[in-house]
């Protein structure tokens, strides 16, 4: 998805040379959260650092600048508890794993900021996985708070003196931002309220209006076509933030019985930019994990069974937490492995060390974490997680404009005898809306059914 130049290097890796990227704050400066589509570009861009006794707040829409000191922000809360949401059924809630409030010398909120929204990898791992320091230290919040100078204290309880409840809602939310851009929403929200009141008219019409039966066809075609910009707004800017500067990228290559997908070879990737190590899966998604600062990855761990078999990598920080794993058959167990995993060696700067595992009941990893998952355990999980992201719930859903599409073409017939002009306009219309619809999910299924998510060959 960029006009990136490409240069072979060993099997496994090639060296790509980006055209334009935002400037690297200095370290340590927060990495956000993973998101796939538009929230690519948003992970290369957003950051959340200090910088000329300011906390400075990059995002898709601009820069924040908070003072340090004096009037400014004087001091650090993490409120170490789950949200109101943590033990709600489905996709986990940002806010569950923790807040983290910055205060002036007298105790009034400054601003907040979600922890898990400045973790990278929070999305592969089950809410509240890491806690307190190991969480403040994951995330790069401990450093940032340290090269600040901004004092930390932390509380298990909400309601600790501590914690400012009274203010919340006039500080500053330090968020990376949204994941789709202001128009989208404001473009799909609009129409689905113009349909969603056209529609209302006419049901309790008798007779359907020509004017009124034009505007809720039109309505209804806004939402796919809104869809359809956002895709080409996505693929532009994700050119025109690619990472300046030369980067080593390994590219899977499994062995035969790894179970790898055409799909997985050729949409993960692992890749070493000059500021940030970045993991992509087969959503397109970027887990950027730093190589600069106190929260970097620093260390190679090849992991092996109690054969001398190599099981997989740990990429561990720091303080020898595993940041990310890499299943060794799924990377380095096919053909030209060798290189790729030697090319991360040199591309990383990093000498790699050897644990052996001891077989007493546990297997590798123990735990969750990032990049053991990236092969998804069906086909039909594959082309659920790949496709493009949606967006809106409710009456602008894609499936509410889907049949608002449908009753564009059952009105426009209505109006055959009486306005025929006005009515071909709005079956056309709907055939347009519905056709816009159906043949990017309709691709999308057909490629991954009779392509990619068929068993990879040589």
């Amino acid at each position: 998805m960029s006009d990136d130049t490409a240069t072979a290097v060993p099997d496994g890796t090639t060296d790509r040379t980006a055209d334009v990227a935002p400037d690297a704050p200095p370290e340590p400066a927060l990495r956000p959260r993973a998101q796939p589509g538009p929230g690519v570009e948003l992970s290369r861009r957003a950051r959340l650092y200090a910088e000329g006794g300011e906390l400075v707040l990059r995002t898709r829409s601009g820069t924040r600048r908070l003072p340090l000191g004096g009037d400014g922000i004087s001091r650090a809360v993490f409120v170490d508890v789950a949200g109101p949401d943590a033990e709600r059924m489905g996709p986990p809630i940002p806010g569950t794993w923790g807040e983290l409030q910055l205060q002036d010398g007298a105790g009034l909120l400054i601003a907040r900021l979600r922890l898990d929204d400045w973790l990278p990898e929070a999305d592969q791992l089950p809410q509240r996985y890491v806690q307190g320091e190991q969480l403040l230290s994951r995330t790069g919040v401990a450093g940032l708070l340290a090269a600040a100078g901004i004092p930390l204290r932390t509380v298990r309880n909400a309601d600790d003196p501590l914690v400012d409840r009274g203010t919340r809602r006039h500080a500053v939310p330090l968020a990376p931002g949204s994941v789709f851009p202001a128009w989208y929403w404001l473009t799909r929200g609009g129409a689905a309220a113009v349909w969603f009141c056209t529609f209302t008219v006419l049901l309790f019409s008798e007779d359907a209006v020509p004017w009124l039966v034009l505007v809720s066809a039109g309505a209804a075609l806004t939402a796919p076509t809104a869809r359809l910009a956002l895709r080409a707004w996505t693929r532009l800017l994700l050119r025109r933030s690619a990472p300046t500067g030369a980067a080593t990228t390994i590219t899977p290559r499994p062995a035969p019985d790894a179970g790898a997908t055409v799909r997985f070879c050729r949409d993960t990737e692992i890749r070493v930019e000059r500021h940030d190590l970045v993991l992509k899966d087969i959503s397109g998604q970027e887990h950027r994990l730093a190589r600069r600062g106190p929260h970097a990855v620093t260390a190679l761990v090849l992991v092996r069974d109690r054969s001398g078999a190599p099981v997989g990598v740990e990429l561990r920080g720091r303080d020898s937490q595993i940041r990310a794993v890499l299943p060794w058959l799924q990377w380095f167990g096919g053909e030209g492995g060798g290189d790729g995993w030697a090319a991360l060696q040199g591309a990383l700067a990093l000498s790699a060390s050897e644990r052996g595992l001891t077989g007493r009941g546990g297997g590798w990893p123990k735990g969750p974490a990032l990049g053991l998952r990236m092969l998804p355990a069906s086909a039909k999980e594959a082309r659920a997680v790949s496709r493009f992201p949606g967006t809106l719930v409710g009456v602008s859903s894609t499936a509410v404009m889907a049949v608002g599409s449908w009753f564009s073409v059952v009105y426009g017939v209505r109006l055959l005898d009486t306005h025929t002009a006005a009515a071909w306009t709005a079956v056309f219309m709907g055939a347009l809306a519905a056709l816009l619809q159906t043949i990017p999910y309709a691709i999308h299924q057909l490629c991954g059914r009779y392509r990619l998510d068929r068993p990879a060959s040589g």
